[in-house]
């Protein structure tokens, strides 16, 4: 396949949550937790996917391994359909997308043993009667950094860091091309989080995975990410190479996190954010662009027109803000 071939492709993708229901059981009101996203997997490389607590980040990442389906929209693995597919042809298709969870714990079966978690995906996806597989589990658990001696113990035996070692070998056991990755280290110690960190995309490469990497923590992102897309309020508002999209951001929103990012020496910063007010409730989103009631620099159209990505300066980059074309002219230079 040409590299430049999307691996997942998300196409006009929604998801809707009921909240509360009448006497006679129908919603009370709804929550768009997804608005029409538009995004792109492409093989081998590693795709950030940022934002705020309740952008929409996690239901994003359940829906590419179709542990959750979407309200309208498809999401396309290699030109199937997952979110159309029969239940068995989806379980032949699921054991090639596979997920890290953010809670390490929590995602394991607290009765089975690390030995027996590391091989159910096995029994689910490799079915081979009369094969051990504990040769391949034993070899395996060396591979993520456990001891062979952590095999015969639970979860609650374990240190956060053991257990998303152990969710990571979990994923990877039945040979995958994609791993979503669901903000993994943010449940952990910052002195684990490194070692966790360089031991998932050292397997990346190994394996030669493609990755979507999701997380809140920017400065993690700018260097793990081969591209960055931004979600605000269940959209996609940026999305360019890494480099580029931290060194020249385009949307208010990406700069008001760029510019929120801690810097070694307060005293030397030139700018200070310009965003003011709270996030809006995702149960009543403002119309037209979501973010315009805390954007420093939006316009009359900002409330009736919902913007499309357009590129920018680069064919790669792309926002959804109505005064991206003048960025040319120096409209958003700092």
């Amino acid at each position: 396949m040409n590299t430049a071939t999307p691996l997942i492709e998300v196409r006009q993708v929604s998801r809707t949550f009921p909240v509360g229901r009448t006497l006679l059981g129908k919603p009370r009101n709804t929550v768009r937790a997804l608005d029409g996203i538009d995004l792109e997997l492409r093989r081998g490389e590693t795709l950030g996917l940022v934002g705020e607590s309740g952008c929409g980040k996690s239901t994003l990442a359940r829906l590419l391994v179709a542990l959750d389906q979407p309200s309208s929209g498809d999401v396309v693995f290699e030109g199937h359909c997952l979110n159309r597919l029969s239940r068995r042809k989806l379980r032949k298709e699921r054991k090639r997308i596979q997920m890290i969870f953010q809670d390490p714990l929590a995602s394991l079966n607290p009765r089975m043993t690390v030995r027996a978690s590391i091989a159910e995906p096995l029994g689910n996806f490799l079915p081979q009667a009369g094969v051990d597989t504990d040769d391949l589990v034993d070899d395996l658990a060396l591979q993520v950094g456990l001891s062979l001696h952590h095999l015969d113990r639970f979860p609650h035996e374990l240190s956060g860091g053991q257990c998303q070692r152990v969710g990571i070998a979990r994923a990877i056991v039945s040979s995958p091309d994609v791993i979503v990755a669901d903000e993994p280290v943010s449940a952990l110690d910052v002195s684990i989080q490194a070692q966790i960190l360089n031991l998932l995309f050292d397997i990346k490469d190994r394996m030669g995975l493609s990755m979507i990497f999701v997380s809140h923590d920017l400065s993690v992102v700018s260097h793990v990410s081969d591209r960055v897309a931004v979600m605000y309020l269940g959209r996609i508002v940026e999305v360019g190479p890494s480099r580029e999209l931290f060194e020249s951001p385009q949307h208010p929103y990406t700069k008001m996190l760029l510019e929120a990012l801690p810097h070694p020496r307060p005293e030397a910063r030139t700018r200070r954010p310009e965003v003011k007010g709270e996030l809006p409730s995702p149960l009543n989103p403002p119309a037209g662009c979501h973010f315009r009631t805390r954007c420093p620099k939006a316009v009359s159209e900002c409330a009736s027109v919902i913007p499309a990505l357009k590129q920018t300066a680069s064919i790669e980059h792309s926002a959804a803000c109505h005064l991206v074309p003048a960025r040319l002219e120096g409209s958003y230079s700092d």
